[in-house]
């Protein structure tokens, strides 16, 4: 569970970061989750956004990705960014101490 701080903390890194993912028309799928968690093992923080023929509700893509221990920091529009901590990260992420 990320404290306010550290989900201001990843905010801020967010803003940077290009958006990887998009979710289409097909929706959900167990591949994009097999992807976005090889994905957050190398880089701690993903971006992901939800094209506009999607028929994926906002609430539908946090609890996706929320059952599967990814830590959700933020959406803005159709714009989200998950955070999971991973040893095996390139560049591990500093969270401020909560």
């Amino acid at each position: 569970m990320l404290t306010t701080k550290q989900r201001v903390y990843l905010r801020s890194l967010a803003q940077t970061e290009p958006t990887t993912f998009q979710i289409g028309k097909d929706g959900l799928s167990d591949n994009m989750l097999t992807d976005v968690i090889n994905y957050l093992n190398k880089h701690e923080i993903i971006k992901i956004s939800v094209l506009q023929n999607s028929n994926v509700e906002p609430q539908d893509v946090i609890s996706y990705f929320t059952v599967n221990n990814i830590e959700f920091v933020q959406h803005i529009g159709r714009v989200f960014v998950f955070y999971k901590h991973s040893d095996n990260a390139k560049n591990p992420i500093e969270l401020p101490i909560k």
